[in-house]
């Protein structure tokens, strides 16, 4: 799985991806987005881990969390990360 980028450079995830993601409904995901209950996070690896890249999103208790490679495709997902 490849995460695009839009212009500003920021993460896009399909909302419908990301509900499964999450094990909810994307109509749920789009409500509590609306909502600004949907947090992200991005880290960029130093050292050993540059080029790499941590993105977490939270909903409400359930998370997800994926290892991104320099061109954005997940390299690995889940805890521990």
């Amino acid at each position: 799985m490849r995460i695009e980028r839009d212009e500003q450079g920021d993460f896009v995830l399909d909302p419908e991806v990301l509900a499964t993601k999450l094990s909810i409904r994307p109509e749920t995901l789009r409500r509590l987005m609306r909502l600004g209950l949907v947090t992200s996070l991005v880290e960029e690896g130093e050292g050993e881990h540059a080029g790499l890249r941590r993105l977490t999103v939270r909903c409400g208790s359930r998370s997800w969390r994926a290892l991104l490679d320099a061109r954005g495709h997940v390299i690995q997902e889940g805890d521990p990360l």
